[in-house]
């Protein structure tokens, strides 16, 4: 009901106002919800789709409102490519009708994701092993059930930050367009293996530069659980996060934080990398407690057009060389 009350909105306003989404002779029409995934659809789906970005450049993915203007574009859309892993779980609810109507296109299945898991986790759920616990207890679960969603177990969403994921991204991309417009099929492949081609030489010049940096400050703290799929690819220790979760929506205890303060005097950190697309207030404080820089990256995001990171393979050249930097 909700969904189709914005769509009215959102149809009254397109009525007043330029449309938004191209007609079909400008292309299929399609959507990708985040700046890294739109930006690897339309290096496969080339001149032959018309491609829309739900979620803005700079915008935390995890703290995104769509707008009823968004809701249109997603009803209209021949087909809308979402990062899946609960990447987009502010608007989750809204992108069941796509998913109903046989349009959504998860680029990451088929990714072998990594686990994650709250350290904090089994003690809450220690908390509730007891069979006589109160039958009250469970009357508030709804209550907190939001609150707590993002700050357990799940798989970890981030994951462009190993470029060889991005090729399962590309060929499930491929294979919807090809599906949804057989007759640019050809096109599709024969963009998705010139782009696999840059993937693999971005990977080996991300492996050459980590080799400049010596073994024992290959150390990475950050603002929140984000980098785990770069370091398992290249050979990183991830210390800890100034939130232990996977989501920016999470906070940090002071216990937490003085764990990890503790952590990064003991092992010689260098600096806490955090997304500019996030307050780094919580950085600050903590870089200047343990004496470090504070980093900026496009963890989540891409820059403007006309900025340093504009495309993923721009963005991840940026964000290597930034952590090669800071902790040589």
């Amino acid at each position: 009901m909700r969904f189709t009350v914005f769509v009215v909105i959102a149809m009254l306003l397109a009525a007043c106002a330029p449309a938004a989404v191209a007609s079909p002779a400008d292309g299929l029409q399609v959507v990708a919800t985040n700046p890294i995934l739109a930006d690897v659809v339309s290096r496969v789906g080339g001149e032959h789709i018309s491609l829309t970005t739900l979620i803005p450049a700079g915008v935390d993915p995890h703290a995104f409102e769509a707008t009823p203007q968004d809701i249109a574009r997603l009803d209209t859309a021949a087909l809308v490519f979402i990062n899946g892993l609960h990447l987009e779980e502010s608007i989750e609810s809204l992108l069941h009708e796509a998913e109903e109507a046989g349009k959504l296109v998860t680029a990451s299945d088929g990714i072998d994701a990594l686990a994650f898991e709250d350290e904090h986790a089994h003690e809450d759920e220690h908390e509730h092993e007891d069979e006589h616990e109160h039958e009250d207890e469970h009357a508030h679960e709804g209550e907190h059930e939001d609150e707590h969603a993002h700050d357990h177990h799940g798989e970890d969403p981030h994951v462009w930050w190993n470029p060889v994921n991005i090729h399962v991204w590309v060929d499930n991309i491929a294979a919807a367009l090809s599906a949804a417009d057989p007759a640019n099929a050809a096109s599709y492949q024969a963009n998705a293996a010139a782009y696999k081609a840059e993937l693999a030489d971005l990977d080996a010049w991300i492996v050459e530069q980590v080799a400049s940096l010596p073994a024992a400050n290959r150390k990475l703290v950050v603002d929140h659980q984000s980098l785990n799929y770069f370091a398992e690819r290249y050979g990183f220790e991830s210390v800890g996060a100034l939130v232990s979760s996977f989501s920016t929506l999470s906070e940090a205890s002071a216990g937490e934080l003085a764990e990890l303060e503790h952590a990064m005097e003991d092992l010689g950190v260098h600096a806490i990398f955090v997304g500019n697309s996030t307050n780094p207030a919580l950085a600050e404080r903590v870089a200047a407690d343990t004496r470090v820089r504070v980093v900026p990256l496009y963890i989540e995001t891409l820059s403007a057009p006309d900025g340093p990171a504009a495309t993923y393979l721009e963005m991840m050249r940026y964000n290597v060389s930034a952590i090669v930097d800071a902790l040589k």
